[in-house]
């Protein structure tokens, strides 16, 4: 199964949780044991899984891609002038996969799905594809 979802960020950089939408999915088709994928069609936002208890994680991570990435670099190329959020897109990376056993997303204790914005704020897309054990 897949579904395509719409989000609205509301920043330049964000990372919205998205653990909990994707569980619900999960729950919806009644999937029991199988992997998930969750996947970004964007070249400027990206998925990543990372700490979802301590939200000064997600603050210091974007602070970090901002140290390594300036969004104004004189030297960069690019016509839309948006190289650093390309930059941080392609460190995150498009997609994550998650394992789902006994109908849970098999995460972490401190994990969570992000959906990472670097060149907001946006209406984006975010796609969700269940692949059930046979």
């Amino acid at each position: 199964m897949l579904s395509q979802h719409s989000i609205t960020t509301n920043n330049r950089d964000q990372m919205i949780d998205i653990t909990a939408f994707v569980q619900d999915e999960v729950h919806a088709l009644g999937m029991k044991e199988g992997t998930v994928i969750v996947y970004c069609p964007h070249t400027t936002a990206g998925i990543t899984i990372n700490e979802n208890a301590d939200p000064d994680v997600k603050t210091d991570m974007i602070r970090r891609f901002d140290e390594v990435y300036p969004w104004y670099e004189k030297d960069d190329l690019h016509a839309e002038g948006n190289t650093a959020a390309h930059m941080k897109a392609s460190t995150v990376g498009s997609s994550q996969t998650v394992i789902v056993t006994a109908g849970k997303l098999l995460l972490g204790i401190w994990q969570g799905i992000y959906f990472c914005e670097f060149d907001g704020p946006r209406n984006r897309t975010f796609y969700i594809k269940l692949v059930l054990d046979s």
